[in-house]
């Protein structure tokens, strides 16, 4: 017959946990606007439109990066300082979602790139994105991943 182990002599598993951690005092909503616990500047999220003129022969000043391929879209990857560009408020981590009313959330990189450098005028929805964008520097395969400068020479290395 099984020998039971008499209660006294049972030995418990020991575990230690993590101490507790209280969670922040409540904020009354009124007062959550400048309390450094909430953060609600979610507008740079949001999309934003880019108006850009380019004359004949002038350079976009910005780098796209992305595609079909990547399934993660178009992105800025580069913007050139002091550029238009740059002054109009694109910067890199913005995702593409269209140009002059053409969706670029599916598009082929060759495709974008010779959207972007045959318009003269362009009107881009875009929306800062970062996090998807850091994705694809590690995801995007070779051929959609290489820079597509639109910004001529003074792009960095």
């Amino acid at each position: 017959m099984d020998q039971k182990i008499p209660y006294d002599d049972y030995q418990l598993p020991v575990v230690f946990l993590p101490s507790y951690e209280n969670p922040p005092a409540w904020v009354p909503p009124q007062d959550r606007i400048n309390h450094p616990d909430y953060n609600n500047e979610l507008t740079q999220f949001l999309p934003r439109t880019i108006v850009l003129q380019k004359p004949p022969g002038a350079q976009l000043g910005f780098n796209i990066r992305g595609g079909k391929a990547s399934q993660l879209g178009i992105f800025i990857s580069k913007v050139v300082p002091d550029s238009d560009a740059h002054r109009a408020g694109l910067q890199e981590g913005d995702q593409v979602l269209s140009v002059n009313e053409v969706d670029f959330q599916d598009i082929e990189h060759s495709k974008a790139v010779e959207i972007l450098k045959t318009a003269r005028e362009i009107l881009m929805r875009v929306r800062y994105f970062p996090y998807t964008f850091s994705i694809s520097l590690v995801r995007l395969p070779k051929t959609e991943g290489e820079d597509s400068p639109l910004g001529g020479s003074r792009l960095p290395k």
